[in-house]
């Protein structure tokens, strides 16, 4: 945002400051001030020229031979502009003159045999407008021989000001005025409305204003008639200038220059090109073509608000005007706009468009709803003032919706614990009356206040407390040297993530970090996707729905570079839509964390000692195992393998805690990896961090060795294929089974002699007691019982 000096001292009193003293203050106070542009400096060696006689070049066609007049001097010129004519004021660059837009230093030179001591200079050149098609004519006026920046009001300072998304206010002269009016506790000079009504005509009798859609909240409008459309005074064209606008006519140029000073865009409309005199705020029909003033025809939807009359649209609301009724030298009668548009549907429209305007830009950041008619009244005031016209008595403010002023209580107490130092309760109080807080109530302890609309980035007290720390200066917080913490013992899941990720970097895997936005192809493969409103890109307009969309892009890419043995892992969020529509609550979709491994290519190269061998399963198993084993869950997990294209793989596994999935893994599909294009395999594994971090990391308790013998006794029966190992072992440990402490399954056996859906599991069984040696009868009498629960759960037969 560029903020003129010159035009700041309009409304508050800044004779005693130098500029970059305002820009310090203003840095302090958190707008930053990223560049200081001096146009003194900058036009240092520029003056007024006075072209005395124009002669061809003798040995070129299309250049010129100048002679011009600069004060008591003249000077020789060589000039290639077609516009170069004699008794024209010019804009002479000097030697030792460095041209703004493109830092060519000038010097005396020899140009095809005729010696030139300077240059003539277009608009562009000097950084004043775009136009370069020839030398930039100053008024006739002018003093030759004057400083350019003097003559043309140029010797100003400009800041250029990063304003940050949630201050709309400073987008603007008067806001960055007010800013330092509490700064530096100094009175705000507010901008002059009083403009002169008709006596006779109404507003009523010439226009009428409909609102049709909820997406425009407020819409003000004032008619002028009789006005002269012509170019701007001097006083007006400077600012704009300085600013690094450029002049049109005295209608426009006002608008901008109030959309500058006050930080409200305005349009003004050709009343007469107004069909019926109505203008209808609606939404746009569907592919409906409309050219707008920077003559190109655009298509539109019906989520796109639009500016309407009886007939045809008439601008893009909150965007760009029409060429269909744009202010011309012909225009008589003029209609002037000041809105308030809900700043979603105006920034989905200007990037739907690709059309980002002065006003686009403030009014999808939210402009102050109760600054339209402020607004509205200060440049039908400029315009009578420069162009004349009768301003007809009356004006509309339709309303679809109201926005009041928050009210936010301030306890003083707690600012002082927050910021770590304390501000006096007064100069609290006064930094907040020049922001225009309206304080309601108060006592010892705290105020309550009215926060004006303009702040709608003040919601909570927390937010005052940092006005207040903002506007004492973020400098004047104190420097705290030592600050004591207390270590607790306790690990939290954050903690306890960290030394996850440090566990993977351990075990050799690379960590990778992928975009949570990807493309709805690509979210559509793992899951229902949640689409987002305003996307960057087709590419990144869903939340991802597995980590294995960007994994699988990195592998993607790596390979292509010729890296194809990898190795690596990531922690994320990915976010699952629970129900087809659209998104009403937070309760239609889920976010979670989960932990995501992935190997591909040759786990082991071709060496003297040892030959090329890809990855595969039981690397998988390895990594997910070394990871158990490292947070203490190696012997909590049950194992399920599964096969026939399971969820995204061919076949593999799933690893559960207390019935409950942990992690699922195993070789991806062939159509995921088409879809990616890899040609190589790849394994992975999808871990939920959430349910692995909560039941991690338990503190590991020692005993002390075996006293008493175990007793470790077999079995082996005939399932059905489709009884799984997990349910068998699940209903073993189960039940009242005081001495058995171990089950594994040694051997798994199918032949047709079982039956094609039959196969042998055959499991050891380790029993012992820690106090005692078990007799044969405790043993017997639990291993018996678990076998006839066996056959009368699973309707097993016994091996002998």
């Amino acid at each position: 945002m560029k903020i003129s000096f010159n035009w700041l001292k309009d409304y508050i009193n800044l004779s005693d400051l130098t500029a970059q003293e305002i820009a310090a203050k203003l840095t302090s106070a958190g707008l930053e001030v990223e560049e200081i542009i001096d146009y003194s400096k900058i036009y240092k060696n520029f003056v007024v020229g006075k072209v005395l006689n124009v002669e061809k070049h003798p040995k070129a066609d299309k250049l010129s031979v100048c002679q011009i007049k600069a004060g008591y001097k003249e000077y020789r010129v060589v000039c290639g502009a077609p516009n170069v004519r004699n008794g024209m004021k010019v804009a002479l660059a000097l030697q030792g003159a460095i041209i703004p837009a493109n830092g060519m230093e000038i010097k005396n030179a020899t140009i095809r045999g005729v010696e030139s001591f300077g240059m003539l200079c277009s608009e562009k050149e000097l950084n004043i407008s775009d136009d370069h098609s020839g030398i930039m004519q100053l008024n006739d006026e002018l003093t030759d021989g004057e400083d350019l920046a003097s003559a043309l009001g140029l010797n100003d300072v400009v800041f250029e000001i990063g304003i940050t998304p949630n201050r709309p206010d400073a987008l603007s002269h008067f806001g960055v005025a007010r800013e330092l009016s509490a700064i530096l506790d100094r009175d705000l000079c507010f901008p002059d409305v009083s403009l002169i009504e008709s006596d006779s005509k109404l507003f009523e009798n010439y226009a009428k204003i409909v609102l049709e859609d909820d997406d425009c909240l407020r819409y003000c409008s004032r008619v002028i008639i009789n006005v002269e459309v012509k170019e701007s005074p001097e006083w007006l064209k400077k600012r704009l200038k300085a600013v690094g606008l450029r002049p049109i006519n005295n209608i426009v140029d006002a608008t901008n220059y109030v959309l500058y000073e006050l930080g409200h865009p305005l349009h003004a409309f050709d009343l007469d090109k107004i069909e019926q005199n109505s203008i209808i705020v609606r939404k746009s029909k569907k592919n409906e073509k409309f050219v707008a003033l920077d003559g190109k025809e655009r298509i539109l939807d019906e989520t796109m608000l639009m500016i309407c009359d009886a007939k045809k649209s008439l601008a893009i609301a909150g965007v760009m005007g029409g060429e269909n009724s744009g202010i011309s030298e012909s225009t008589k009668n003029i209609l002037l706009e000041s809105a308030y548009f809900n700043p979603s549907s105006i920034r989905r429209t200007s990037k739907k468009l690709q059309l980002s305007t002065d006003s686009s830009y403030r009014f999808e950041r939210g402009v102050d709803y109760n600054g339209a008619p402020l607004a509205l009244e200060r440049v039908a005031y400029i315009i009578q003032k420069i162009a004349g016209g009768e301003v007809l008595k009356g004006r509309e403010d339709v309303k679809r919706k109201i926005i009041d002023a928050k009210k936010v209580n301030f306890r003083f107490n707690k600012a002082t614990k927050i910021l770590g130092y304390e501000i006096e309760k007064e100069k609290i109080k006064r930094y907040f009356s020049r922001l225009g807080f309206n304080l309601l109530e108060e006592n010892e302890a705290s105020a309550f206040f009215e926060i004006p609309t303009y702040r709608g980035d003040i919601e909570r007290e927390i937010d005052l407390i940092e006005e207040a720390a903002r506007l004492n200066g973020y400098d004047n917080i104190p420097t705290v040297e030592r600050i004591n913490i207390n270590l607790k013992s306790k690990t939290d899941d954050s903690e306890k993530k960290e030394k996850i990720r440090d566990i993977c970097v351990s075990l050799g895997l690379i960590e990778m970090m992928n975009n949570s936005l990807i493309s709805e192809k690509s979210a559509k493969l793992f899951g229902n996707p949640i689409k987002i409103l305003n996307p960057q890109s087709s590419d990144m307009d869903c939340l991802r729905t597995s980590l294995l969309t960007g994994a699988l892009e990195t592998v993607k890419r790596n390979i292509n570079v010729g890296e194809k043995n990898l190795k690596l892992f990531e922690i994320g969020n990915v976010f699952k839509k629970l129900k087809e529509g659209n998104i009403q609550s937070f309760d239609d979709f889920k976010e979670y964390e989960e932990l995501i491994i992935v190997l591909s290519g040759y786990a082991e190269s071709l060496n003297w000692h040892t030959k090329d061998r890809k990855f595969d399963i039981y690397d998988l198993k390895g990594y997910i195992e070394g990871l158990l084993e490292a947070v203490n869950l190696k012997d909590k997990v049950a194992i399920k393998y599964k096969k026939d294209n399971f969820y995204n793989y061919e076949y593999g596994f799933e690893y559960l805690i207390d019935e409950f999935i942990v992690i699922r893994g195993g070789k991806l599909n062939k159509e995921i990896l088409k879809f990616y294009d890899i040609q190589q395999e790849v394994f992975s594994c999808e871990i939920n961090l959430k349910e692995l971090t909560e039941k991690s990391f338990q503190k590991r308790k020692f005993s002390e060795l075996l006293k008493y013998p175990k007793v470790v006794k077999d079995f082996a029966f005939i399932f059905d294929k489709k009884i799984d190992y997990y349910s068998i072992k699940n209903l073993i440990l189960s039940g009242e089974r005081k001495n058995l402490k171990e089950v594994k399954i040694f051997d798994v056996f199918e032949d047709k002699n079982l039956g094609d859906d039959k196969r042998s599991l055959a499991f050891s069984l380790t029993f012992y007691n820690v106090h005692k040696t078990l007799t044969e009868e405790e043993v017997n009498e639990e291993f018996w019982s678990i076998i006839k629960e066996i056959e009368n759960k699973f309707n097993a037969k016994l091996r002998g």
